[in-house]
């Protein structure tokens, strides 16, 4: 029983992730199975795939702290654009170190997504107890390291030299660039807050000027920018630790305790950071400020953490990303109201120690409490109104306000305008409900407009060529059924007509194509010879069945001659054509056709 434990636990253990000193050419890594990532030698940290929170199938290229409780992120893999963003691939991907001494992210479809960049090849790789992922050349010198290319954290030991930046996640679990920057030159660290996805920078909120060369975070566990004036920031020793240009915008220092003995309160804890107060230190003429647009910040003293606000009657357009700010959830005054109807719907509420900053569209100086009350009750497009009692001056905000902030030291009274029932949801709801209704109503109307038109050009289309196929087909029966006499017409063969022709000899030329109705239809009947046989009455004389089918011929051709006309004009229509055809309608006189014949 005992052996087979034992070879239990050996398999166990060559299925796990070792730490290794030197990672040879030709190794790889894939998100699956245990082969994800390589540790340091102490197991503190590890490079390889990392799951991204919330999305099991999408990885990120990372280094992370392998023995805290979170697994906090250290460095992640980005492009090496203008903006540098993360890279991200799903299940299927590879990362190798390459016989040609280069590493490689390739896709699920083979295809290169990341390599870093450097001059040479590398001999090997090594993930370091610094949390350093190594590159190195066969003369040990290094061609490549994470520690040069930071994300938005720096470790112990880690140095920084100008230029560089750190650029904040938009929020914890999502690794894509955030509002903030710390942008480390060589002539000094400044913090800005900057617009997403641009990147534009707005004014900044903390620097720190001097001749600097470096930022270092030395094993002592001090952060300190080397410049003239010897800034430091430290950190306690005896711990592991970063450095991280957090969501909300603060450089902070973390310490996480090493000691087995603390293990049941091992976590990890804020030493230090920049600004101490960024709700009070950010301040921009463009842009939302620390939280979204309609909101305000406040820190938390005891876990010097930021939080973000909404004013009474405001909602978070999104809960899980609160820098997207904060709506109104009734409906906003109308400009259309007079100030009697102002003043009936809507009040003013007092808040206490919130401010909106370099938000003021209006001011009033000197004026009472009451007056800036009214002016701000009766304009449509004022918000909120501040009144500072000891300068007496009212200063009128609108939507959206910004930079907004709580603190103690905001002595103004707030009046924020509300509408006086208690049913401003439901206005907001039922507006929302409407609009939805509305959408959808012209969405129908539309189709039920269309789908008539449509149903119209059908009909029209029946109508018409119906109409028309009706009247063709009553033509070619009329033609082919007996004459209005009773009688049938009569069939002539071609030996019966050659006959009566002799052999189609006529004055106006010779062979078939002479003979025909134009020599028939001519004015002048004496140029036209039709045989032997002399007149055609005369031949038909006495013959009932002949007479009808003379008369049916005549009334043919008559109809004949109209629908040939060269004036467009005085050519019938079909229904006309019918009708003179069936013998409803008398056939005029139609005129000389000398002039097409003279055309055939």
């Amino acid at each position: 029983m005992a052996p087979l434990l034992l070879l239990s636990l050996l398999l166990l253990l060559s299925a796990s992730p070792q730490a290794q000193q030197n990672i040879t050419l030709g190794s790889f890594l894939t998100p699956e199975g245990p082969s994800s990532y390589w540790l340091s030698p102490s197991d503190d940290f590890a490079f390889g795939f990392r799951p991204i929170e919330g999305n099991a199938s999408s990885y990120l290229l990372a280094v992370w702290f392998n023995k805290t409780g979170d697994n906090m992120v250290a460095w992640y893999a980005r492009t090496s654009a203008q903006e540098p963003a993360p890279i991200q691939v799903s299940t299927g991907s590879r990362l190798q170190l390459t016989l040609g001494g280069t590493l490689s992210l390739l896709d699920p479809t083979s295809t290169e997504v990341w390599t870093p960049q450097f001059v040479g090849v590398a001999a090997y790789a090594t993930m370091l107890d610094s949390g350093n992922f190594v590159l190195v050349a066969a003369d040990s010198s290094t061609k490549w390291e994470t520690f040069n290319d930071p994300a938005d954290t720096i470790l112990l030991t880690q140095q920084i030299t100008a230029p560089k930046t750190l650029r904040s996640r938009i929020i914890a679990t999502d690794y894509s660039n955030g509002r903030f920057l710390l942008n480390l030159q060589n002539i000094g660290v400044t913090l800005y807050s900057v617009a997403v996805p641009s990147g534009y920078q707005y004014d900044p909120y903390w620097s720190t000027l001097g001749n600097i060369t470096k930022m270092v975070f030395d094993p002592m566990g001090r952060v300190y920018i080397a410049l003239d004036n010897g800034t430091q920031i430290n950190m306690t020793s005896g711990s592991v630790g970063s450095a991280t240009l957090d969501p909300d915008g603060v450089f902070r220092q973390y310490a996480y305790p090493k000691k087995i003995s603390d293990l049941r309160s091992q976590a990890w804890s804020i030493v230090s950071m920049q600004p101490p107060n960024i709700c009070e230190a950010l301040q921009t003429k463009i842009g939302s400020g620390v939280c979204g647009f309609n909101s305000y910040c406040t820190m938390d003293g005891t876990n010097n953490q930021t939080t973000c606000m909404c004013p009474e009657q405001y909602s978070f357009f999104d809960e899980e990303r609160k820098y997207k700010g904060c709506k109104p959830d009734f409906q906003p005054q109308s400009c259309d109201l007079d100030e009697s109807a102002a003043m009936m719907q809507f009040q003013l509420k007092t808040a206490y120690h919130v401010n909106w900053p370099l938000a003021d569209y209006e001011k009033y100086d000197p004026i009472t409490e009451d007056q800036c009350r009214q002016l701000c009750l009766t304009d449509c497009f004022c918000a909120v109104a501040m009144y500072n009692d000891q300068d007496q001056a009212c200063y009128k905000k609108k939507l959206p306000l910004s930079n907004g902030n709580m603190a103690g030291d905001v002595h103004a009274t707030v009046l924020t305008k509300l509408p006086k029932n208690n049913n401003a949801q439901s206005q907001l709801n039922e507006s929302s409900k409407w609009k939805r209704e509305k959408k959808y109503w012209v969405l129908g109307s539309s189709l039920l407009l269309g789908s008539s038109v449509l149903m119209v050009l059908i009909l029209i289309y029946i109508l018409v060529f119906g109409k028309n196929y009706t009247i063709a087909r009553k033509t070619v029966q009329s033609l082919q059924s007996s004459s209005n006499l009773g009688l049938p017409l009569k069939a002539f063969t071609y030996a019966e007509l050659e006959d009566a022709t002799d052999r189609f000899q006529e004055v106006l030329g010779t062979g078939a194509s002479d003979f025909g109705l134009a020599k028939l239809l001519r004015t002048n009947q004496t140029q036209t010879n039709t045989g032997r046989c002399g007149r055609v009455d005369v031949l038909v004389e006495g013959d009932d069945e002949a007479i009808s089918n003379l008369k049916v011929v005549e009334r043919f051709v008559a109809v004949a001659l109209w629908c040939l006309q060269e004036d467009p004009t005085m050519r019938p229509t079909m229904l006309k054509v019918t009708q003179m055809l069936d013998g409803v309608a008398a056939i005029p006189t139609p005129a000389d056709p000398s002039s097409f014949v003279r055309s055939l």
